[in-house]
């Protein structure tokens, strides 16, 4: 039986690449995304056509119970959660504070907060009884610096930070590696920034940043520092890192 790596949040970008990396090193990657069936699919494809093994699951994070069922059925019907990849966003878009509502800001820290402590939640009893699993969570900029405009994105991720460190707290003296990985820029992702820029800004950007010009973050890569986070001794575990191309500015100094 494969050690399993759930991804939550598996699309074309940094989900489906970790999914792809961990399913390359022996283990059966099981990627769950909220849409795009076709496109799921064609991931699934992709890594058993490189020789590994994968599931794939429409899941919508927001409805009750739908993490908790997805991780229970996994657990019985396909094997051991080693790792699992916590990969949603919780970006609603940039408004004033006038224009945020009160279900939009709540939106936010389902996504961001409440999804990680239901996944927590749900999880972490398995990792303790078998005294290990990894934990890896995308967060973004915000979770460190606010800005105007993302009263429900700074709030959310800001929490989901402080949640990564309580979970650290309680659970790494039981085996269970929790890593906060903070996307401090742009990543060159079709069904993320792409879809935010529109394709024609996005092709453009790509070609005067991205590419071979290395500026933007190449979910690849991204995928690589996963791994190794992944595979870290406990003696040196990294609770925490931001990741961001070489020739951007890091986010403490904007």
């Amino acid at each position: 039986m494969k050690p399993v790596c759930l991804v939550i949040g598996a699309g074309a970008g940094i989900g489906g690449h970790v999914g792809k990396r961990f399913a390359s090193e022996g283990y059966h990657a099981v990627l769950c995304r909220r849409s795009d069936e076709e496109g799921l699919q064609k991931l699934v494809s992709d890594i058993e056509n490189a020789g590994g093994t994968a599931s794939g699951f429409l899941l919508n994070a927001s409805e009750p119970d739908s993490l908790e069922e997805r991780i229970a059925a996994v657990e019985a019907g396909i094997g051991p959660i080693e790792v699992v990849v916590f990969n949603l966003g919780a970006q609603i878009g940039d408004r004033a504070l006038a224009d945020t509502s009160y279900k939009a800001f709540e939106l936010g820290w389902r996504l961001a907060t409440f999804g990680l402590f239901r996944l927590a939640t749900a999880v972490c009893p398995l990792m303790e009884k078998r005294a290990k699993g990894t934990i890896l969570v995308t967060s973004a900029t915000a979770a460190v610096r606010g800005n105007k405009g993302q009263h429900s994105h700074a709030a959310a991720m800001g929490g989901r930070r402080m949640l990564c460190q309580t979970l650290n707290a309680e659970f790494a003296p039981k085996g269970i590696h929790v890593a906060h990985i903070l996307i401090d820029g742009a990543v060159d992702a079709p069904d993320t920034l792409g879809k935010m820029l529109g394709p024609e800004n996005f092709q453009k950007l790509r070609e005067a940043r991205g590419l071979e010009h290395d500026g933007l973050l190449v979910p690849s890569e991204v995928a690589n520092t996963y791994f190794h986070l992944a595979n870290q001794h406990r003696s040196a575990w990294t609770h925490e890192i931001d990741l961001r191309a070489f020739s951007d500015r890091p986010w403490w100094n904007h």
